[in-house]
């Protein structure tokens, strides 16, 4: 690492740091720093103390813990969802710790050896740490008008002592066999605060007003008028439950799939589902080739994570038909595979797809459609409002897609406005 600081605290700090980060605090001598940073060795105890006290220096100048407030602020308009918000924290998290292994394993094993001021000042650190991710997660949540069932400040002191705790595991012991890697870990913690870290309350909805224009009795806004019971089913709840509808114009819904079936079988068959049977991306890569029942009158598939159910996969995706029964992009892509393996989706290595591979295949077949690009997230939410626009009522959608009705409610706001609009597109072209 270049040493640019001219000041003899600050190359202390990157003497110690290299030192550290290739041979652990342990096995790293006072003497040794000084002489990397070319000052005497008093010099160094007359700024630090000792080489615990250089540590926190190291520890706090590397941005662990300190200047993250400022760095989270600047994150937030870069997010568009809480998961998102989350997964970025956290990935950001675990590459500034794995930057430094020895260092980590060093303060981890050398702990006892700290003065009660060392540990102070450490737990100081940590404390601000978490305080600043509350910070940036209650501004996530206040945005997406959600509804946590603990606080901000304990949810993020969870969430960083599972991060830094999957990092000493990982960090400290061999063969522990938990996750396959990093991102396996971090997709697992966000499932699980996703899950759990929500209370069921009633969303905001999205596009209504008192008095807004209701549609004609007997129509199909009528239909949607009435989706909503005042009681609502016992399923459970697998997502947050304020969330934003953005489902995808027809137009771009056709560019997506026609692009996906330039990309391969595999793409175009991802594709094909994400529309046609409105999964969850966890969902997806769980399915097994014998979760697909199909013949010339049905195309089911059998979902096992999660809400367990059978889902049909749809010909017809917003107004084009895929195909049929028997043979669409799905079977396509099963029949022109050459290997045994059991999962639905493999990669090239021809193991089981990971969220990370999905998300990473769905952004390779939708790049330079749109800009912003769209999300994976809005395929489901394109296949819920489309349901809703073809007649299907709310207990029967909760029902397909695992989620209550009052976590349909923002679907139902949306399929509303939309039908309003085509209403009144067809009155204009009335003579």
């Amino acid at each position: 690492m270049s040493r640019t600081s001219s000041t003899t605290r600050a190359r202390l700090i990157q003497a110690a740091l290299e030192l550290f980060t290739v041979q652990g605090v342990t096995e790293t001598t006072t003497r040794q720093i000084a002489e990397l940073a070319q000052v005497n060795e008093v010099t160094l105890f007359r700024h630090f103390g000792n080489k615990q006290g250089l540590l926190l220096a190291v520890i706090e100048d590397s941005g662990v813990f300190t200047r993250l407030g400022e760095s989270l602020r600047s994150q937030v308009d870069q997010t568009t969802t809480f998961e998102q918000a989350l997964t970025n924290y956290g990935r950001d998290r675990l590459q500034v710790l794995t930057q430094m292994p020895e260092l980590l394993r060093s303060v981890v094993g050398e702990s006892g050896k700290y003065t009660v001021e060392h540990r102070q000042a450490l737990g100081e650190g940590v404390t601000q740490a978490n305080l600043d991710f509350a910070d940036y997660l209650t501004t996530v949540i206040q945005r997406d008008r959600l509804h946590l069932r603990l606080s901000a400040e304990k949810l993020a002191s969870l969430v960083n002592g599972m991060l830094f705790g999957y990092l000493v595991i990982e960090l400290t012991s061999e063969f522990h066999r938990l996750w396959q890697n990093q991102e396996d870990f971090l997709q697992s913690l966000v499932e699980l605060i996703l899950h759990g870290a929500f209370a069921d309350a009633e969303p905001e909805r999205q596009g209504e007003g008192e008095g807004e224009g209701e549609p004609e009795s007997g129509s199909k806004g009528e239909t949607l008028r009435q989706l909503v019971p005042d009681s609502s089913p016992n399923l459970p709840s697998p997502a947050i439950s304020s969330e934003t509808v953005a489902d995808l114009p027809p137009s771009l819904v056709n560019a997506i799939l026609q692009q996906a079936k330039k990309s391969g079988f595999r793409d175009y068959a991802l594709a094909y589902t994400l529309f046609g049977a409105g999964l969850r991306i966890e969902e997806i890569i769980a399915l097994e080739r014998s979760h697909q029942i199909s013949d010339a009158h049905r195309h089911l598939l059998q979902v096992t994570q999660g809400n367990v159910r059978q889902v049909p996969v749809n010909q017809w995706i917003m107004g084009k038909r895929y195909g049929s029964y028997t043979r669409n992009p799905l079977n396509q892509w099963l029949k022109n595979r050459k290997d045994d393996r059991s999962p639905l989706f493999v990669n090239e290595a021809l193991e089981r797809m990971s969220v990370p591979e999905l998300r990473s295949a769905w952004r390779d077949f939708t790049s330079g459609l749109e800009t912003p690009s769209p999300s994976i997230e809005q395929a489901r939410q394109t296949w819920c409002v489309e349901m809703l626009m073809r007649g299907m009522n709310v207990e029967d959608l909760s029902i397909l897609s695992g989620l209550d009705v009052k976590q349909l409610e923002p679907y139902v706001g949306r399929a509303r406005e939309k039908t309003a609009l085509d209403r009144a597109i067809r009155l204009d072209q009335k003579p």
